[in-house]
């Protein structure tokens, strides 16, 4: 069955509307929930992930990329999840995952770049802002609250700003052999604290590969990372865990398989890390822009714009698929080639945000993305 979206007007009659009291504005107590932003760099093909097999359109638009879902079990009526996301059909299945389809950031060209940076800055245009939605969530929080991470070599966009963050990520540097690793892990064997540094360095090393490496064992390396730097009681609240390959043009099937056989390891990993803070825990999914709907002489596809939205976790009220569904024959595409966007993912993200931290929703939305003149939440995202 397909949600419609409740859209309610930003200001204090949709805060009461959404069920949020003014006592909740400013979060001043200490929170112990922890949210995990993974971006999916390249362009996600929403369609091949969580595909509509049941719109009459979809095995005539979609060609040899359909094939993926031949016999696959429906979620609902509509919609089918890609069979190598086992762990995630699991979360589903526990009410723990919801998905939101025909998704897009306000950006409605096709450059990664610009896209990126309007994803991650929440503007409404390419650096149009200049720091990132992330970090200035962090500045909602309270003090000893805005503690964020990145699972990248560098700290992305989306956490840049005025609050101090940190990534963790292996060096650039060539890699040593595994003797040399070896022989320094045996010399550090006997010291508590060094031997605890060397065994969470090494653990990084991990993060070099693709999601799609070693069949998808890297990703969960990854994934049971960010877990331990979030686990602990003065750990990060809030993490972005940066995944690319994602730009699929050619040979789409196998290569798009394999990203999500690793994405799915590493949100195993995720919660199996966290273990009780799995209960507190929102994971958000969401890619810069979709694909076309229509296959390419490769057997790809290219850039486009609408694509899928994901919210995993023990606070998610999941089991559930939400669309305002467009359809996909010819006449109704974007711009005669893309899944047309009907709901904002800015929305999406400040709708699920403020009820996760204790926020106010138009003051989230106010906070997070700047840019937008009128904000629509979205009701019932979470348990609260």
């Amino acid at each position: 069955m397909i949600d419609r979206r409740n859209l309610i007007l930003t200001g204090a009659a949709g805060a009461l509307s959404m069920g949020f009291a003014p006592r909740l504005a400013f979060a001043q107590a200490a929170t112990d929930r922890r949210f995990v932003f993974i971006i999916q760099r390249g362009a996600a093909d929403g369609l091949a992930t969580l595909a509509p097999v049941g719109d009459p359109a979809f095995a005539a638009q979609r060609g040899v990329l359909a094939r993926d879902f031949d016999g696959a079990a429906r979620l609902d009526a509509m919609f089918a999840l890609h069979p190598n996301l086992k762990h995630v059909a699991a979360l589903y299945a526990a009410r723990q995952a919801l998905f939101v389809h025909a998704v897009a950031s306000p950006y409605r060209e096709r450059s990664h770049f610009d896209a990126q940076n309007v994803l991650e800055t929440g503007g409404t245009a390419a650096y149009q802002l200049k720091d990132g939605w992330l970090n200035r969530l962090l500045a909602l929080l309270p003090d000893d609250a805005r503690k964020g991470i990145a699972v990248a070599a560098t700290i992305p966009v989306a956490l840049r700003g005025k609050v101090e963050v940190a990534s963790y990520a292996p060096s650039a540097l060539p890699d040593a052999s595994d003797d040399l690793l070896s022989r320094v892990a045996t010399l550090y064997a006997e010291d508590p604290q060094l031997h605890a540094i060397w065994a969470q360095a090494t653990a990084t090393r991990t993060l070099a590969g693709d999601l799609s490496a070693d069949n998808g064992r890297n990703a969960a390396a990854t994934g049971a990372l960010a877990a331990r730097l979030l686990a602990n009681d003065n750990g990060a609240r809030i993490a972005m865990i940066e995944t690319g390959g994602w730009d699929t043009h050619a040979a789409q099937r196998g290569r798009l398989g394999a990203q999500l056989t690793g994405l799915d390891r590493m949100i195993e990993a995720l919660q199996t890390g966290l273990g009780p803070l799995w209960s507190k825990t929102m994971v958000l999914v969401a890619t810069e822009f979709g694909r076309t709907v229509k296959v390419n002489g490769t057997q790809g596809t290219d850039h486009g714009t609408g694509s899928v939205a994901w919210l995993l976790g023990g606070a998610v009220k999941g089991g559930r698929i939400i669309a305002d569904w467009p359809g996909l024959s010819d006449a109704a595409l974007y711009e005669g080639r893309d899944l047309k966007p009907t709901t904002a993912l800015d929305t999406v993200i400040a709708s699920a945000l403020a009820p996760h931290f204790g926020l106010d929703p138009a003051r989230t939305m106010a906070a997070t993305f700047p840019a937008q003149r009128i904000a629509r939440p979205m009701d019932g995202l979470l348990l609260t």
